[in-house]
C-alpha cells in the first residue's frame, strides 16, 4: 500500500454537504485530512481535474452474485470474481447473500464468507453475509426454492450464527418460531430484516419490538399498502426504526415509488441494494438462482412464470436512477448507498462516510456519475483510463 495518496481538484461529498475544489489526503489506508488551496505532498496523486466527485464507496448489503458466480458456490473464486466486478461499479464492501437451501449448503456458504470477511480482496471487501431465508413465508417466496422454506429451528440457526459471518438476515415474522429467531439475532447484534412475508402491520410492529430494524427489497415479496390494511409496507414507511432496502433498477419498483420512499423515509432511512444474481455483468441468457432456472432478457431476470428473480443491476446505475428519477442529490445518494448500509450492518464506525480516521473506501465519479476510480483502504482497485 502506498503510504500517502492525495486526491486533488475534486468535490468531496460529505454526509451533509458538498465541498467543491478540495483535496483529500489518505495515510495508511485511512482518510487523514482534507482542505482547499495548497495541498500536502504525497507519493501518489489522483487529479480530479476539477470535475470529479469523491463519495464514500458504495456498500451493497443484498447481492447474490455476478459474472456467472453465486455466493452459494461457496468458493473463494466466486467471492473474488464478485469482488472484482463490484469494484468496477464503485462498490467497496458487500454482503454476499444466501438463498433458501438445505442446511449444509447454507453453512458452507457462510463459512466461506467467514474465511474472507475483512480480508484484502481483488476489489470490494467482504463485510459479512446476508442470510436471506430459509425462514420466510412460502406464499411470498418470490424466487426462492419453496421445498426448502421452513420455520426457524435453533438447532440449525445457532450453528449458522456461530460462524459470526451473518450481519443481516431476512425473515418472515408472522410465525412463532421465527419470532424466537428474531430475538436470537438481535441479541447477537445481527440486523433483522422483515421480508418474503405476508405479515400484517401489527405483526410487523411486533417484530420491530422484538428487534427487527430493516425491510428487505421494500414493496417486493411483502404485504402492500392498503388504506385499511397498512401491511408491512405501511410499517416500513412509517416506523422510524425500519430502514428500507430499495432496488432502484426501474423494474422492481416504479420511479414514482422511489420518490415516495425518499419523501417518506429521507435518505437516512433508505439502503440502496442491487439484489444482483450471477447474470450481472453477463449477456442475456440462462442462469440460476438457488437451483431455479432464471432467464435474463433486456436487463430483467425472471423465472419461467414471470416472477422477478433478483436483478442484474449495479450500484452505480442504482445511484444514477435515484438522482435522475427520484431527484436525489449526491449527498443523499451517498447516504443511501454507503452511510446507511454501513450503519445497518455494524460497520458504521469505520466505513460509509468521508470522515477523518475512517477507512479510505472511496469512489470517484465523473460528472455523469460514471465510476472513474475505486479505492479500498486507500488501495486503488479499479481505475478507468483517463
Amino acid at each position: 500500500m502506498t503510504s500517502r495518496i492525495l486526491i486533488t481538484n475534486s468535490t468531496l461529498i460529505l454526509s451533509d454537504r458538498e465541498l467543491p475544489d478540495h483535496w483529500m489526503l489518505i495515510k495508511q489506508g485511512k482518510i487523514a485530512s482534507w482542505g482547499k488551496g495548497e495541498a500536502p505532498s504525497a507519493e501518489t496523486i489522483i487529479d480530479g481535474r476539477g470535475e470529479t466527485y469523491v463519495l464514500p464507496g458504495f456498500i451493497d448489503i443484498h447481492v447474490h452474485g455476478a459474472m456467472g458466480f453465486d455466493m452459494m458456490d461457496a468458493t473463494p473464486e466466486a467471492l473474488k470474481a464478485m469482488s472484482r466486478f463490484f469494484a468496477a461499479h464503485g462498490v467497496t464492501g458487500f454482503l454476499p447473500t444466501t438463498v433458501t437451501a438445505p442446511h449444509e449448503r447454507i453453512l458452507d456458504a457462510l463459512r466461506n464468507v467467514a474465511a474472507h470477511m475483512g480480508a484484502e480482496m481483488p476489489g470490494a471487501m467482504v463485510l459479512g453475509a446476508h442470510l436471506e431465508g430459509p425462514y420466510i413465508n412460502l406464499n411470498a417466496k418470490g424466487a426462492q426454492a419453496g421445498e426448502f422454506v421452513r420455520l426457524a429451528d435453533p438447532t440449525e440457526y445457532e450453528q449458522w450464527l456461530d460462524t459470526e459471518a451473518i450481519k443481516l438476515t431476512t425473515v418472515a415474522p408472522e410465525f412463532g418460531p421465527n419470532e424466537a429467531f428474531i430475538s436470537a439475532c438481535a441479541a447477537r447484534g445481527v440486523t433483522v430484516s422483515i421480508g418474503h412475508t405476508q405479515a400484517t402491520y401489527e405483526q410487523a410492529l411486533r417484530a420491530v419490538r422484538l428487534g427487527a430494524r430493516h425491510a428487505t427489497h421494500t414493496f417486493n415479496a411483502m404485504t402492500g399498502l392498503h388504506h385499511r390494511k397498512p401491511g408491512v409496507v405501511g410499517a416500513a414507511l412509517t416506523l422510524s426504526e425500519i430502514t428500507c432496502e430499495l432496488i432502484a433498477d426501474m423494474i422492481h419498483v416504479h420511479p414514482v415509488i422511489l420518490k415516495l420512499v425518499l419523501a417518506a423515509k429521507g435518505a437516512e432511512g433508505i439502503a440502496l441494494i442491487t439484489d444482483a444474481i450471477q447474470g450481472a455483468g453477463m449477456p442475456d441468457g440462462a442462469y440460476e438462482l438457488g437451483g431455479l432456472a432464471v432467464t435474463v432478457s433486456n436487463g430483467t431476470a425472471t423465472l419461467s412464470d414471470g416472477t422477478l428473480a433478483g436483478s442484474v443491476l449495479t450500484m452505480d446505475a442504482g445511484v444514477r436512477h435515484m438522482m435522475n428519477q427520484a431527484g436525489a442529490s449526491l449527498v443523499q445518494v451517498a447516504q443511501m448507498s454507503s452511510t446507511v448500509p454501513a450503519r445497518q450492518i455494524g460497520w458504521g464506525q469505520h466505513k460509509g462516510r468521508i470522515q477523518a480516521g475512517y477507512d479510505a473506501d472511496l469512489v470517484l465519479l465523473d460528472p455523469q456519475q460514471q465510476v472513474r476510480t475505486t479505492l479500498v483502504a486507500g488501495r486503488v482497485v479499479y481505475q478507468t483510463a483517463l
